[in-house]
């Protein structure tokens, strides 16, 4: 697993520099039963979460009342419908942890990439792979936006507004890259637990897991555990 460990690029942490990312990248998953992932409400510090987010995403030019960050959407949807969509296992699973501790939670398929994920700021030509009207298209994004790509182009827009079509999680999905992002008041201890309750949840669906944890932070070397 070594070979495909995320990469926060400068230019984000001299930005950002409260920004944490928690990787965690799961090998051979085959369910065995189907997940039952409870939902929580959202933390007391959700709000607060939310609010430099919104910041953030305001500071390389993104308008958060139209394009919110992701866990953002969740749990205004969660707070007005009571529960959130089924849509697939591993989906419903991080998207409930997102709403259980308030940050936003992703996840993509690991075979669909070229190479290895990385946060940057996009020049604007790198290409994203949606769909619009039902129909796949080829976006861009905005100079200065803050994206993960790989090799191929980007895999989230705005940070984490946005999934890929190409990398998103899907039936056949073995291989997983969950990505946990945070911004000052949640803690790393925060962040470890949901990554413990991700990998608790999946290992009672599926056995033969194998794990690999990495914490990312700026101007330190990353720490990593199983």
């Amino acid at each position: 697993m070594n070979s495909f460990e995320p990469v926060v690029d400068a230019a984000v942490w001299s930005r950002f520099p409260d920004y944490r990312a928690l990787s965690v990248v799961i090998q051979g998953f085959r369910p065995e039963r189907p997940i039952e992932t409870p939902l929580a409400a959202p933390p007391a510090w959700f709000d607060a979460h939310a609010a430099a987010w919104h910041e953030a995403f305001k500071a390389f030019g993104s308008n958060p009342k139209r394009t919110a960050p992701s866990f953002d959407a969740l749990v205004r949807r969660y707070r007005k419908d009571g529960g959130l969509p089924a849509i697939h296992p591993l989906v419903d699973c991080y998207n409930a942890l997102s709403v259980q501790y308030g940050a936003p939670f992703g996840g993509e398929d690991i075979d669909k990439y070229s190479g290895s994920p990385r946060l940057v700021v996009a020049d604007g030509s790198e290409p994203f792979d949606t769909s619009k009207d039902g129909q796949p298209v080829i976006e861009h994004p905005d100079a200065g936006e803050v994206v993960w790509r790989d090799d191929a182009g980007v895999t989230c827009r705005r940070w984490n507004w946005r999934q890929a079509r190409r990398t998103q999680l899907r039936e056949d999905t073995s291989c997983a890259l969950f990505i946990f992002d945070a911004l000052n008041p949640i803690s790393d201890d925060a962040l470890n637990d949901a990554a413990d309750d991700l990998v608790s949840q999946l290992e009672q669906i599926g056995r033969g897991l194998r794990i690999a944890r990495r914490l990312l932070v700026a101007d330190a070397t990353p720490a990593e555990g199983a």
